[in-house]
């Protein structure tokens, strides 16, 4: 599609958009934005009808206001859409990150649809939200928390919508789930019910730790074989599920990685690897692990003489589960990674640390 014909068709879904608004009162408004669109008499998304409106969220572009509980809500964010059905609304609309899921909606969080239709699923292949796409729905309210969202892409998604952007407190992507639960709580006005949620997962996350004493201290580190060897960072959330275990990110990690969620590292500092676990993200467990080993640098660590290591194969429910972290998510995730984690951890060799059976 030419330049030219995406913008014609572009302007004209915005057009009769924000046509729409002008005549329904109940439309929001985000700062520095038009006016959202209205939402549909047959609306599934089961809104919420209570809290304190209007609300205003500080975000990495400014704030946004919300003026009424929000009727109609579009996804940006990879993985806001979990927050969303916690709190009890179903999105119109969702961003596809793992693929294979009906409106993108993963198997530890399809119970919260109810009998809502599943979302539409948008892509973004590199280029950006779907605008036009976005712009049909006809949305009152766009998250995009967890998200690399630019500064014009924002203000392109104003005109459609109210837009909650990420927290500029971190790096893209590196929003906490607890954070994006409480953030997407307030906007929907169900602030108090949100903090519930994340006490309710923290809770989870304290009785792990009770069982499992020696995570306490140990050091522990997640990468993948991407392009040589990529570790994630501090400001990850899958790093932050070891820290919330009580796990220690090996020292220099945050020097490593700068202010992304993750980077490369060179065959210089195979020593952040050489931790008491290691959880690799993986295509194929066996095969990669047998890669892995061949290279003498990563092959000679203790991480690997004492059978520290373990693999997450990075399709399958739980790799997704593992790598979505949300509020609905990590339950699931805690359930079979604490067991591998604990089997890793004891520095055996003779104990097997077994991939969960789903």
């Amino acid at each position: 599609m030419s330049r030219s014909t995406r913008g014609t068709r572009l302007a004209a879904v915005l057009a009769s958009v924000l046509l729409l608004c002008g005549t329904v009162a109940a439309c929001g408004s985000g700062t520095g934005s038009g006016g959202g669109s209205a939402p549909s008499a047959a609306d599934p998304s089961g809104a919420p009808g209570g809290g304190a409106f209007p609300v205003t969220i500080e975000h990495k572009y400014g704030s946004t206001t919300i003026a009424a509980a929000p009727k109609r809500i579009v996804t940006v964010g990879l993985t806001d859409q979990d927050s969303v059905l916690a709190l009890g609304s179903v999105p119109v609309g969702t961003t596809e990150w793992l693929g294979g899921y009906k409106g993108a909606i993963g198997p530890w969080a399809t119970d919260r649809l109810g009998a809502a239709a599943a979302p539409v699923v948008l892509k973004d292949t590199g280029t950006g939200p779907q605008v036009e796409k976005i712009a049909s729905l006809a949305p009152d309210l766009i998250f995009a928390l967890y998200s690399g969202l630019t500064k014009e892409q924002y203000a392109t998604l104003s005109k459609i919508a109210p837009v909650v952007a990420q927290p500029k407190d971190y790096a893209d992507y590196g929003v906490p789930w607890q954070r994006q639960t409480e953030i997407i709580g307030r906007a929907l006005g169900k602030e108090a019910e949100a903090k519930k949620l994340v006490a309710g997962v923290e809770a989870e996350f304290t009785a792990a730790k009770q069982a499992h004493p020696e995570f306490d201290g140990a050091t522990a580190v997640i990468a993948t074989p991407y392009q040589g060897i990529f570790v994630y960072g501090p400001q990850d959330n899958r790093s932050r599920i070891l820290s919330s275990l009580g796990f220690t990110l090996p020292s220099g990690l945050q020097q490593a990685v700068g202010d992304q969620f993750g980077a490369n590292i060179s065959k210089e500092r195979t020593d952040l690897l050489d931790t008491g676990a290691i959880v690799w993200i993986v295509a194929d467990p066996a095969a990669d692990a047998a890669k892995l080993h061949k290279d003498k640098l990563y092959g000679d660590l203790k991480v690997v003489r004492q059978g520290r290591e373990v693999f997450v194969k990075e399709t399958g429910d739980y790799g997704n589960a593992f790598s979505f972290v949300s509020v609905l998510s990590l339950p699931y995730t805690l359930d079979r990674l604490a067991p591998q984690l604990a089997a890793a951890v004891d520095g055996s060799p003779a104990t097997e640390v077994t991939e969960p059976a789903s």
